[in-house]
């Protein structure tokens, strides 16, 4: 198995000026890997130009558009399926952080309004109309400038990779030839595009009791656990910091099985572990191997944490400090082992936020 792909996602995202996350760990001495899904169909992420496009396994899509100067982006969003519509978002970082004044995307010369998020937390994003959006996905296809404005700030939208990004996704989705393409329309009907691909579907195993598992101080690991070759690999990695090393958690999966995590890294924004499972003598140790979207297994998992109540492992691979770029995971806890929940990855920091991320992969 290959460097853990968070850590080589880290390193790639350095390019926006920050460094790598923490440092890769060894190669599992016994690995305990779940493919996503049975029937799993894969994501896929394009970069045409300067526009960035990903379509998860669902067969949704998103494209983002970056700023030519200061930080802004526009996502356009297509579901799989006939009857699927485009969406629209906007957004950029005003210099006083908040707009200013009534927002609009303007392709050459034509303004197209968009609805500002409110709120006391609202972050600086709005969207476009949805009987609007079509029209100005139309316009970006095939236009020369593109700006968004609000009150007196204006941000200069690129629009290189515009048309090459959207026949993608209808190539992508079956629209070619269909009147619901993004580029390349015809008169075949939206019936003849074919049904969005279904969303596996995730139990996760049963609850069990946590007594004398957790985060709580004082925690030891087992001595087959120390031993294992990756973790003394981890200890010397950390051995800076004699706190940091202290900082175990557990957690009973099963009857049979209790997971642990070991800190092997950390960075200034990011903090790197590698998990392992025993039984609950803390004997035949394994190392935990996680599915991704790519298909690359992961063996460390960076900013993440178990919670037994919902059976779930978030983590969340900062790209930088900002956390405007990276990569968002989530598995569960069931019968086959830890299987990938959902995933989003921001490949490129252009200032959007997480909530606007492109999904790689989603379930139910």
């Amino acid at each position: 198995m290959r460097v853990i792909a968070l850590m080589a996602m880290a390193a790639m995202l350095a390019a926006c000026g920050e460094d790598q996350a923490a440092k890769a760990g060894s190669k599992p001495d016994s690995a305990s890997t779940s493919d996503p899904s049975p029937s799993a169909r894969p994501s896929e992420q394009r970069k045409f130009r300067d526009w960035l496009a990903v379509c998860d396994n669902s067969g949704t899509c998103n494209v983002f558009a970056p700023a030519l100067e200061g930080t802004g982006w526009v996502r356009i969003s297509m579901p799989a399926g006939p009857d699927a519509t485009p969406g629209v978002v906007v957004g950029f970082w005003p210099e006083s952080g908040a707009f200013d004044g009534a927002v609009t995307a303007r392709v050459d010369g034509v303004d197209f309004a968009a609805r500002a998020a409110t709120g006391d937390d609202a972050l600086p994003v709005a969207i476009i109309a949805p009987d609007r959006a079509r029209a100005l996905v139309d316009a970006m296809a095939q236009g020369a400038a593109m700006a968004l404005n609000a009150g007196s700030e204006t941000i200069p939208i690129s629009l290189t990779g515009a048309a090459a990004s959207l026949l993608w996704i209808d190539e992508r989705q079956g629209r070619l030839g269909t009147t619901t393409a993004l580029i390349r329309k015809g008169s075949r009907p939206a019936l003849a595009v074919p049904a969005a691909p279904a969303r596996p579907r995730i139990e996760p195993a049963p609850a069990v009791s946590q007594a004398g598992y957790g985060d709580q101080e004082g925690q030891i690991l087992p001595a087959a656990v120390e031993a294992l070759p990756a973790v003394i690999q981890c200890r010397a990695e950390t051995d800076f910091n004699p706190d940091l090393q202290k900082v175990i958690s557990s957690a009973r999966l099963d009857g049979n099985t209790v997971l642990w995590s070991v800190p092997c890294g950390v960075g200034a924004y990011n903090f790197a572990n590698a998990w392992f499972t025993t039984t609950p003598q803390g004997t035949n140790p394994r190392r935990v191997t996680f599915p991704s979207a790519s298909g690359e297994p992961l063996d460390m998992l960076v900013n993440a944490a178990y919670d037994p109540a919902t059976r779930v492992i978030d983590a969340f691979n900062k790209g930088r400090g900002l956390g405007d770029c990276g990569m968002v995971d989530s598995w569960t806890w069931t019968a086959r082992g830890f299987v990938l929940k959902s995933s989003s990855e921001m490949s490129e920091c252009w200032g959007v936020p997480g909530e606007y991320w492109p999904t790689s992969w989603v379930s139910e």
